[in-house]
């Protein structure tokens, strides 16, 4: 499979900024082996899509509701009509900031789908649970809450993200990775058979330019997700380089 090399804008981002998009699409293209994105504010969307057409725009999350009473939130329709082709769910910040459970990711995975969004679904223990040796319990019961029973490689992607290593510049040693990605295989396989071994798992803690080319050689990392280092071409296309390399 392509690795997938998402970038999370998270809460950054203006008009101004729209020739960043530019020159990481741009040079993105040098890399057809990789598979790119850049999820960005909502305000950015439409611009952003105008401005680089046919490069994956992607959305931070998605309302699980059709329509309705539900202020300050968007639907799958109302993303792909801005030019969404893709979007998060289940960020650990929103699970945290906004109480999101389990079941609001499944069933947003499900409503972004329903507009044909491809879907990245995100789990990850937090520092104290990893210290508790809860680790892998904890992402594995998210997982299995997390993804509808219709999840399918062609849409869906698991991003493993330690809470702890968000931002932090921190990371599990390329160890912890391999284990927790590999326990993440095992447990897609056995639900969804063949194709749980083609749905791609992107590590998605602090991954930058230094530590890209280690990350993705381990076994079951398809890509990243990645934050701070994605708000630039500078920043964003060495990691993009190194998935090619490791491809």
């Amino acid at each position: 499979m392509q690795k997938l090399i998402a970038g999370n804008w998270k809460m950054n981002g203006r008009l101004g900024d729209l020739d960043a998009v530019a020159a990481i699409a741009g040079a993105a293209s040098a890399y057809p082996s990789v598979d790119t994105a850049l999820c960005l504010p909502a305000t950015l969307i439409a611009p952003a899509a105008a401005r680089v057409p046919g490069y994956a725009i992607g959305a931070q999350d998605c309302h699980m509701a059709v329509s309705g009473a539900h202020t300050g939130c968007l639907s799958g329709a109302m993303l792909k009509e801005a030019g969404a082709s893709l979007t998060i769910v289940g960020h650990s910040e929103r699970r945290a900031a906004q109480g999101e459970s389990d079941a609001d990711v499944r069933a947003k995975a499900l409503a972004a789908r329903a507009e044909d969004l491809s879907v990245i679904v995100c789990v990850g223990e937090t520092e104290a649970e990893r210290d508790a040796g809860e680790a892998e319990m904890v992402v594995l019961a998210q997982l299995a809450a997390s993804l509808p029973d219709e999840a399918a490689s062609d849409w869906l992607s698991v991003a493993y993200e330690p809470v702890w290593a968000i931002g932090t510049g921190r990371i599990p040693s390329t160890e912890d990775v391999a284990a927790m990605h590999g326990a993440i295989r095992a447990a897609l396989q056995a639900r969804f058979g063949d194709d749980g071994a083609a749905m791609r798992i992107l590590y998605g803690g602090s991954m930058n330019g230094d530590n890209a080319a280690s990350l993705l050689a381990v076994p079951n990392v398809d890509g990243g997700l990645i934050g701070g280092a994605s708000l630039s071409a500078e920043k964003f296309l060495p990691i993009v380089a190194a998935a090619a390399a490791a491809n």
